[in-house]
């Protein structure tokens, strides 16, 4: 049986996900960039999140293409008001969720 480093309890109990996750002051804004693309980027989050599956989620729900750069998120286009509804279906707060 394996422990979780963090918080002492067995992986399959393991509650740093979810901690991580309510702890979260996550921004979305957009960018605008070269021959007038716009980029939906998403920051704030910490080192505990598996990031890349986030922008993988992300990705996957929004049809659309991006990359993880500096610990944030960059979709490929608008997607401002869809985002807070995805993050909030994988676990983060809404009040926490700042467009």
């Amino acid at each position: 049986m394996d422990i979780c480093p963090k918080c002492g309890l067995p992986k399959e109990a393991c509650v740093c996900d979810e901690i991580a996750k309510t702890q979260q002051q996550i921004e979305v804004k957009l960018d605008k960039r070269r021959f007038g693309k716009i980029t939906t980027i998403v920051t704030g989050f910490d080192k505990d999140v598996d990031i890349k599956a986030i922008a993988k989620t992300l990705k996957a729900k929004r049809a659309c293409g991006g990359t993880v750069k500096n610990n944030a998120v960059e979709l490929q286009g608008n997607h401002r008001g869809h985002i807070t509804k995805i993050l909030e279906e994988l676990g983060f707060n809404k009040d926490q969720i700042k467009e």
